[in-house]
């Protein structure tokens, strides 16, 4: 019997390293055709290279999702090389922890085009094609930050997840009859993302938080949860933490 995942074509941004990377591992050893974005190529290129020589199928493209056009030609590049796009893993984040106080606007900004405007530019490419389809699967990462303010320090970053919370309900009431809305909220996960943090106290704080971290396979099959269900079924949202996280 074929999974609910064999021959879909997932496309993931920040596809490099931690959940991305995690998630289209475990995608391509399910049949899935995965595409790879992020701006480390060499990266890419070699995560591709290894499920491929596993006998699945992956390709990868650079490109950064503060850049429309770079995401426009992502989701493009996905259907020419494979046909179709099933589903779109809005994935690439970035988490600059640091109180208000220390200004840290450039950072802030940061967070907003990654975490915000670089989800809608993926929205923005991927829509026609679902809906020229008359299918297709957002699945958006959020954080337990999106449920709760990570205040003090985390009070930018939890209204960028906050934002995509509401943007992926928003998009699940506006074109939820045949495309499907997946948010994912993460607590501690072992991945890159603790190491966004510049200010030297608050980044003590977050490796000390981080302690209690799960793996990306954690996501990764969450994720597969979500896409392998029947095309009638639509799981919006999952929360997953450390069974001893608090928050």
């Amino acid at each position: 019997m074929k999974s609910g995942i064999e021959g879909k074509v997932v496309a993931i941004t920040g596809a490099s390293s931690g959940i991305g990377e995690t998630t289209a591992r475990h995608l391509a050893a399910r049949g899935a055709m995965v595409v790879l974005g992020a701006r480390r190529l060499e990266r890419l290129e070699v995560i591709a290279a290894e499920i491929n020589a596993a006998g699945g199928k992956a390709k990868p493209f650079a490109m950064d999702v503060m850049k429309q056009a770079d995401v426009d030609a992502f989701v493009a590049g996905a259907v020419q090389a494979f046909g179709k796009l099933d589903v779109l893993v809005n994935n690439a984040g970035l988490m600059a922890i640091a109180p208000l106080s220390e200004l840290r606007t450039e950072e802030w900004n940061r967070m907003i085009d990654i975490n915000i405007k670089g989800l809608l530019y993926g929205v923005a490419a991927a829509l026609p094609v679902f809906q020229k389809q008359g299918s297709g699967h957002f699945i958006n990462i959020s954080s337990v930050a999106g449920l709760k303010v990570f205040s003090p320090g985390g009070t930018v970053y939890s209204g960028t997840k906050f934002a995509v919370a509401a943007i992926s309900e928003g998009l699940r009431h506006e074109v939820g009859d045949k495309i499907r809305t997946t948010v994912i909220m993460p607590g501690a996960i072992d991945t890159e993302l603790k190491s966004g943090t510049s200010d030297p106290a608050s980044r003590k704080f977050v490796n000390a938080f981080y302690e209690q971290a799960i793996p990306a396979e954690s996501i990764a099959r969450a994720i597969a949860y979500a896409i392998e269900q029947p095309a009638n079924v639509d799981v919006n949202q999952i929360v997953i933490r450390p069974t001893a996280q608090e928050f």
